[in-house]
């Protein structure tokens, strides 16, 4: 059930679910509104409660319009690329031989064959990227199968335009975005967790938060560091996972 709200220039996405509480968020990259609300909620009492949280709202907003944007990359040799949430020098080499990354200690070296185009040195980093995620990933979701006691029955890295990750809850898969390659290690492994969490409650319900909570109670400011490291330059993170 849904609806939507006015306030001035504000524009609120009203959704009545089966939750407890009230549920406002702001959504980069244009600072989309949206309010969850218990189903009994009446219009005008979540208008009150939009209205109060308005000189919040703005200020979210203005945070979104102001936050930090890497360039489009071309993958050419002196552009800075991050890796683990650190800043890297692109170094690229032309040999006849196979493509391939090599990383050394700040420099990230991209060997690629003479005249290769754009597109062919971004998926050489594309598929490098992947394999980073590939070394890590699988322990992480080991570790925390014994700690939620579930089982996850794969993962799947993919590029993502509007979120970090996601989960299929009746096949109990999850998904990355492969953009997290570029964020500290702890950021993937809140993903990561917050998307586990999703095979038992699929909503972001008080049950989902309550869960989230007891196992990852640092959630808030991972979420909030997440959202406020540079962005790629087409790919924007929702101001919530899933």
């Amino acid at each position: 059930m849904s609806q939507t709200l006015q306030l001035g220039d504000i524009t609120i996405q009203l959704t009545r679910k089966a939750v407890k509480h009230v549920h406002l968020s702001v959504h980069p990259p244009k600072g989309r509104v949206s309010l969850v609300a218990p189903i009994s909620t009446r219009a005008e009492v979540a208008r009150a409660y939009a209205i109060s949280k308005l000189a919040w709202i703005r200020t979210q907003r203005a945070k979104f319009s102001e936050q930090a944007r890497e360039s489009p990359r071309r993958f050419i040799t002196g552009e800075t690329h991050y890796l683990w949430g650190r800043r890297h020098l692109l170094s690229v080499e032309h040999q006849e031989a196979k493509p391939r990354v090599k990383l050394d200690h700040r420099r990230i070296t991209l060997v690629v064959r003479p005249g290769s185009t754009q597109a062919v040195r971004a998926k050489v980093m594309h598929e490098w990227h992947k394999s980073l995620l590939h070394q890590i990933v699988p322990r992480l979701i080991a570790q925390w199968e014994s700690r939620l006691g579930l089982r996850v029955a794969g993962y799947f890295l993919q590029r993502m335009k509007t979120k970090w990750g996601g989960c299929n809850h009746r096949a109990g898969h999850i998904r990355l975005n492969t953009e997290l390659v570029k964020k500290p290690k702890d950021l993937l492994e809140y993903v990561i967790v917050h998307e586990m969490i999703h095979l038992i409650e699929p909503r972001h319900s008080d049950h989902f938060i309550a869960i989230l909570q007891e196992h990852y109670p640092t959630w808030r400011e991972a979420r909030l560091e997440l959202n406020e490291l540079p962005l790629a330059a087409e790919v924007w993170a929702r101001n919530k996972t899933g």
